[in-house]
């Protein structure tokens, strides 16, 4: 008994140093993580001495290898801890592409050469990927403490996307991030642009900024789109494992979401199916797209996904001086129509697609059911609600209304060099475009004054509530023109 009883101490008193070594190993960490990105945004958004690249170029390494230690060391200690599946399998992975990133960079020293760009991908690409990983990883952890301060929650995510603007700004500003450099005020304008997707620009995105910086446009938007708040919290839910009442409390007031118990999975749902979304138009729009008009595999790539996230965001930026009006893209009518889908599909609203998706699941059950087990069809009754109803009607309504009035002012303007079929895509895309967008395939200046005047009206009505889209909402707009036409009757 005594050796049972002094056996339990024994257990208790490593149990807890190895739970002390574990907090500190996630602290240390943590720092590991914001030195990181800070040392990585020094490396990429300024010029550097031949010196400053070698000591860069060695820090990495060490960096690397101190990362891996500590994260071994972690994992070790977790064991102890019941950390979640999803936790453990990334952490995992994680270390060993740390490992992968240290092989590849001492290679890349025998093998590759080159300066600027071509030196931070052939030599520090897994090491600077994962610098940026570790630190989202752990300041999502610690996003949690947000939901423990006493705030309300609505302000709190309006203030989450003034941070994320000025944060932006900062990073436009940087040296590399622009081919001339830019005036505060721009950096302002377009940071905060792309964060609240407007697609406004004050000077030209394609010519203007370099890759890093164009690189920064685009995760402000997907930031944008998707709320910040939203995507730590999406992170720190998977590695959390789960999510405390207090937590899942302050997302339902920001998500909107009716049910307590449904919050966190619907945060989850939104980003998996925001990335799902945008890889899948990424592809199409590849496929769309012909070699001619780029310089290479990679231009080619990064011009889908730019284009893919801009589009599911409603955000309206585009890598060409011209927009979508550029000639090589003017005329292709396969393209157009994938963007239509994407600006289409993210300004639906996610409450609207996540119901449709749980009617289309329920109604596939009962035909597969019906067809090989010969049971009765069996219909669930108000599975698509009435909200969806309407997004569903007044967003079809306007779509048909806008393309036909598109169609018929613009027939003999903007339409005037389009087939037949070219006509009524470019008529499509001017209908869907206006209300949330803000991409073109005609020179706007010489759209006629009625369709300036449809656009107006468009434009103020936007997207659905919960997508990424603004205005006052079709929702707003239809239970509007219902309740004049019930007072006029």
């Amino acid at each position: 008994m005594f050796k049972n009883l002094f056996g339990k101490q024994l257990s208790d008193s490593i149990n807890e140093k190895a739970y002390g070594l574990l907090d500190k190993a996630d602290n240390t960490l943590f720092y590991l993580s914001l030195i990181g990105i800070g040392i990585l945004l020094y490396d990429l958004g300024f010029v550097h001495r031949e010196g400053e690249k070698e000591t860069l170029s060695n820090f990495y390494v060490g960096y690397s290898l101190l990362l891996f230690l500590i994260l071994t060391l972690r994992l070790l200690l977790a064991k102890r801890h019941g950390v979640s599946k999803g936790w453990f399998v990334v952490e995992y992975v994680l270390v060993l592409l740390l490992v992968g990133g240290i092989i590849v960079h001492f290679l890349s020293d025998q093998f590759f050469g080159g300066t600027g760009a071509e030196q931070f991908i052939t030599r520090n690409f897994f090491t600077s990927g994962l610098i940026v990983y570790t630190f989202l990883i752990e300041l999502s952890k610690r996003s949690i403490n947000l939901y423990r301060i006493r705030f309300n929650p609505a302000l709190l995510f309006v203030f989450s996307f003034l941070i994320l603007i000025f944060i932006g700004t900062g990073l436009l500003l940087l040296p590399r991030a622009t081919v001339g450099g830019i005036t505060l005020l721009d950096a302002l304008f377009t940071s905060t642009s792309a964060v609240c997707v407007t697609g406004l620009i004050v000077v030209d995105t394609a010519t203007y900024f370099t890759l890093f910086g164009k690189i920064i446009i685009l995760i402000l938007i997907q930031l944008g789109a998707l709320g910040i708040i939203t995507f730590t919290s999406f992170l720190a839910m998977f590695f959390e494992g789960n999510a405390s009442f207090r937590n899942q409390l302050f997302m339902q007031n920001i998500m909107n979401e009716e049910k307590l118990g449904e919050t966190m999975r619907t945060v989850g749902k939104i980003v998996v199916f925001t990335f799902t979304v945008e890889a899948v138009g990424a592809a199409f729009i590849y496929a769309t797209i012909s070699d001619a008009a780029f310089a290479g595999v990679p231009d080619r790539i990064g011009f889908s996904v730019f284009h893919a996230i801009s589009a599911f965001c409603n955000a309206g930026f585009s890598t060409m001086t011209a927009g979508l009006n550029d000639v090589g893209f003017r005329y292709n009518y396969d393209f157009q129509l994938v963007i239509i889908c994407l600006i289409i599909l993210g300004g639906i609203g996610f409450p609207i697609l996540f119901n449709l998706y749980g009617y289309l699941m329920e109604v596939s059950r009962n035909r597969f059911r019906q067809v090989n087990f010969d049971e009765k069809y069996v219909h669930t009754s108000r599975i698509v609600t009435v909200n969806t109803k309407i997004v569903l009607i007044t967003t079809a309504v306007l779509l048909v209304a806008g393309t036909i009035i598109y169609f018929i002012t613009e027939y003999n303007s903007t339409l005037a060099d389009h087939t037949g079929y070219g006509k009524f895509v470019t008529s499509l895309f001017g209908s869907v475009t206006p209300r949330t967008a803000g991409f073109n395939t005609v020179d706007m200046t010489q759209l006629t004054l009625p369709l300036v005047l449809v656009y107006l009206l468009l434009m103020w009505i936007g997207a659905s509530p919960g997508s990424t889209g603004g205005g006052i909402k079709t929702t707003t707009f239809a239970l509007a023109v219902m309740n004049t036409v019930s007072i006029a009757r």
